[in-house]
């Protein structure tokens, strides 16, 4: 009670801090009418003038009333179009690292402008990021326009750029470009040789466009970089056959959510089973040595128990292919991951093709939160904040609409089923078509869509269907979704970042209808016709109605259903919007087939009769901020898990970045080699000891394996008073001397070698560490079974394989650079360090659930670089006619040539003649 009075009398906490804002856009515009005055080429100095500040120790505060003041100016003159008071607003919330929630029709990608050229005047790289490919070239074209007027550079960054291009791009002031490219350019990063083949600067500043899409819904699933791995057909089959003996009664299964487990007399068999196989190592199936087998064995159990043939697959041309649960079609070429495709190819016993494996992979949540500050902007944000915060830190700010919103939310009307929903839906539509009125319908999935298209061919209406699949087309579709009577019928994704104008989009109509014309009089002509024909048909909306939105169901996120909402009412234009439900929408399943509400709807409706009250309307809201709440959980899991491997990414990560900067690695190969002794003479000398108790043999064995030594222990024994201590100084001693003696002809060529050989174990080792950690998080739910927290077991177990990892790496490079017989080239300088192998890299779309996954570079392995250094004469360099082009770009001579042959620039244009 008193809070609400507070409220009333001094307004929210937003109000209060919006209205603080208002002080620093009175010194925006202060200065406007002396920028006024200026010409294009002194509001262009204005870069350069700001650049001298900030080098003179001023700060971007500082500077800000002035900055944004030019950005304003420039934009009257780039576009004609001049930024509102309360886009000035926003564009200081973005400059704070906060979240601005502005409505649709609000010129969000206008406001972005002005924190993205404010923070870029520091010259550290500011990137704008999207949702789409389309977005960004888009958006990198249209608002570059206004950059480049003022003196930066603009990049963006699409698929299929080459290497050079994407430095380029990433060199910028400004760099647009989707989440997804920036997140497998940082993971293919560090999986580089040299700091020169790197694409991307150090993270300074993000602005992010539907910053609810990409750090909350698509935060659900990682990004991926997989390639193949070794074959494990004969474990598969092997598993497969113990799983094809199990007795029913040793397990539990949950057809609903496709789960399996084996009771605690399952388990015990399954020991025995595996054991008898030789599969398991000791006799503990979840001692964490036998991590993997367990992984195997649950993805055996799933195939062989769950996934039935003909109903979930079928076998066709000795293949298994998925079908579709939804639509019951063969999904060639998708294949489950984790191992599961090649459980059931071993179940239905045809060819078992390898798994891709876990290479590199991040999740959005730890990608962005490396940005010292982080922005977005969006629509809907105010439902999430406390997830923003929370996971990001960041304060979501309610922006004030421009011009107040005239649009009219119906309350919701429900119905006993689809069709009688769908068909009320269809009557509505017809009716608003004919009265010239357009309609924009949201649907959940784009099987609704096309059970929406069959009603409305039965009422005559016609219609589009959009389902987020073709961005570009549908951008043009959508910018036209205000014509008079147009009927559009899009998924949740459709139309994002481009707004519905009521009567028509002009720019769009000029760039469909007039491509080819050339310019001239005639041009100019259809241009005004347009123009004319389009303030007609706005006319004509406007007294209709405006734009009428449709919800065919409620969301599972009320943060969707606003989104849908807010395409109509942009700018103080009338329209309205209302949502249709009925008991077979996904949400309502939420209250089951029994409660009060469903028998009571059962039983007071009549076929086709609607109910409306607002106290259903608040127990939808009240199922969906369930549903929100249960989706929070899944993503604080994801990045609860990720955090541990996200600490030893850093690690790794870093000791790439020290090996490759570092001129010679001669003290990490030294401080390694001396490690492993250590850990070889502790094996076999445990601490407190006696001589008598010590395996002689094992460590003469491993001093000989491990650093190529014949080590006489025994004599050394012999001696009085000798100690393990002793013993490993004097094994270091000879391994010291063996290694001088090994490299003392070929100094400068060995720390190549050395480089070499440090990264590509490195390498090869976090891949299988991510492999197993992998697996060890599929099964680690079962700790829970034994009053045990899954996390904290997570993170012990990751912590003692991250550790016994790093002692493997120890152990091997010592071993190669000790043991390996290396010939080496006659011209070293060309000796090329390992490159990328092929990859797949992949992300989930929580929407659609289809993976997003493309090729990636087509170059040699790493595993050839033994044979490169020992045995392999350099490729012949061919002279290119006409000099080098290139020469003073500071290129690296193992980058790929800029020229787009594909070819390194040091067998191409930086070739010697």
């Amino acid at each position: 009670m008193l809070g609400a009075l507070a409220k009333a009398m001094f307004g929210s906490s937003n109000e209060r801090y919006v209205k603080k804002l208002d002080k620093t856009v009175a010194r925006i515009n202060a200065y406007e009418p002396q920028l006024e005055a200026f010409s294009d080429d002194e509001l262009k100095a204005q870069t350069v003038k700001f650049r001298e500040q900030l080098a003179a120790g001023a700060s971007l505060d500082d500077i800000l009333p002035e900055a944004f003041a030019t950005v304003r100016e420039a934009s009257k003159r780039v576009f004609g179009m001049r930024h509102f008071d309360v886009q000035m607003i926003g564009g200081i919330v973005l400059h704070r690292g906060e979240i601005a929630e502005m409505r649709t029709g609000e010129g969000k990608t206008l406001v972005a402008t002005t924190a993205t050229y404010l923070n870029a005047l520091e010259g550290k790289g500011v990137h704008v990021v999207t949702v789409n490919d389309y977005l960004a070239k888009r958006d990198a074209e249209w608002m570059g326009q206004l950059h480049r007027f003022l003196g930066l550079t603009v990049g963006v960054i699409v698929p299929n750029l080459n290497e050079y291009e994407r430095r380029e791009a990433y060199n910028a002031d400004i760099t647009y470009a989707t989440n997804n490219e920036l997140g497998f350019d940082y993971l293919r990063d560090n999986m580089k040789h040299e700091r020169s083949q790197m694409t991307q600067r150090p993270f300074n500043f993000a602005i992010v466009d539907e910053v609810d899409s990409i750090l909350i819904d698509e935060a659900r699933t990682p990004l991926i970089i997989s390639g193949p791995t070794d074959d494990k057909s004969d474990l598969y089959i092997s598993v497969d056959a113990v799983i094809k003996n199990l007795p029913e009664e040793l397990y539990e299964a949950d057809e609903k959510t496709k789960n399996i487990t084996l009771t605690e007399d399952g388990v015990e068999w399954a020991e025995r089973q595996l054991e008898a196989a030789g599969l398991l190592e000791g006799s503990n199936l979840y001692d964490v040595e036998n991590t993997q087998v367990v992984h195997h064995l649950d993805q055996a159990l799933k195939a062989n128990v769950m996934f039935k043939r003909d109903i979930d697959y079928v076998v066709k041309d000795d293949k298994v292919v998925i079908i579709d649960e939804f639509t019951g079609r063969m999904m060639d070429g998708r294949r489950w991951s984790n191992g599961l495709h090649q459980a059931v190819e071993a179940k239905e016993g045809v060819k078992i093709e390898p798994e891709n494996q876990t290479m590199a992979s991040i999740t959005f949540q730890n990608y962005f939160r490396m940005y010292p500050k982080l922005s977005g902007m969006t629509g809907t944000a105010a439902t999430e904040a406390p997830e923003f915060y929370d996971i990001y830190k960041m304060n979501v700010v309610t922006i004030p609409t421009n011009v107040p919103v005239q649009r009219i939310d119906d309350e919701d009307e429900f119905y006993k089923n689809t069709h009688d929903k769908f068909g009320a839906i269809a009557k509505l539509i017809r009716e608003r078509q004919e009265i010239g009125q357009p309609v924009l319908v949201g649907t959940v999935s784009i099987e609704k869509s096309e059970l929406l298209s069959e009603f409305l061919n039965r009422e005559n209406v016609k219609h589009a269907v959009l389902n987020a699949r073709f961005h570009e087309q549908e951008a043009h579709i959508v910018a036209q979704a205000g014509s008079p009577g147009a009927v559009t019928v899009a998924t949740n994704m459709a139309g994002r970042g481009t707004d519905i104008q009521l009567g028509g989009n002009v720019e769009f109509r000029i760039e469909d209808e007039l491509r080819d014309m050339p310019e001239g009089a005639e041009r100019d002509a259809a241009i005004a016709k347009i123009k004319a024909e389009v303030a007609e048909a706005k006319a004509a909306v406007l007294a209709s109605g405006g734009l009428c939105v449709i919800g065919t169901e409620r969301h599972e996120s009320r943060r969707i259903d606003n989104q849908l909402r807010g395409r109509s009412g942009r700018q103080g234009d009338p329209g309205m919007s209302k949502f249709y439900l009925c008991l077979e929408d996904d949400l309502l399943r939420i209250f089951g087939p029994d409660t009060l509400f469903s028998r009571m709807m059962n039983s007071n409706l009549a076929d086709g009769e609607a109910i409306g009250s607002k106290w259903l309307s608040k127990a939808i809201e009240t199922a969906q901020k369930k549903v929100e709440a249960r989706n929070y959980d899944i993503r604080k899991q994801v990045v609860e898990y990720d955090d541990v491997m996200n600490d030893q990414r850093k690690v790794i990560y870093e000791q790439r970045s020290d090996i490759m900067d570092a001129e010679t690695v001669d003290d990490v190969v030294v401080d390694m080699r001396r490690d492993t002794v250590n850990t070889i003479v502790g094996d076999a000398c445990p601490p407190g000891s006696y001589p008598e108790q010590w395996d002689v043999e094992a460590l003469v064995n491993r001093a000989y394996e491990v650093l190529g030594l014949e080590v006489p222990l025994a004599e050394w024994m012999e001696e009085d008073g000798v100690d393990p201590e002793v013993i490993e100084e004097r094994i270091s001693a000879l391994a010291d001397a063996r290694m001088a003696e090994r490299m003392a002809d070929q100094q400068e060529v060995w720390r190549t070698v050395e480089k070499s050989i440090l990264l590509e174990r490195l390498d090869h080792y976090w891949k299988e560490h991510l492999a197993t950690l992998d697996a060890l998080r599929q099964v680690v739910f079962l700790r829970a079974y034994a009053q045990k927290t899954p996390i904290n077991e997570y993170k012990q177990e990751a912590f003692g394989l991250f550790e016994k990892m790093l002692e493997t790496i120890r152990e091997d490079v010592t071993r190669i650079l000790s043991t390996a017989e290396f010939r080496f080239q006659q011209q070293p300088e060309e000796m090329s360090l390992p490159e990328l192998p092929s990859f797949l890299t992949g992300h989930i779309d929580p929407l659609t659930g289809e993976l997003d996954a493309s090729m990636g570079s087509q170059v040699p392995g790493a595993e050839a670089m033994l044979s490169a250094l020992g045995t392999a004469a350099p490729l012949a360099a061919h002279a290119v006619e006409g000099g080098d082009p290139y020469a003073d770009l500071g290129l690296s001579r193992n980058a790929l040539c800029p020229c787009g042959s594909g070819n390194k620039y040091k067998h191409c244009h930086g070739a010697v003649a």
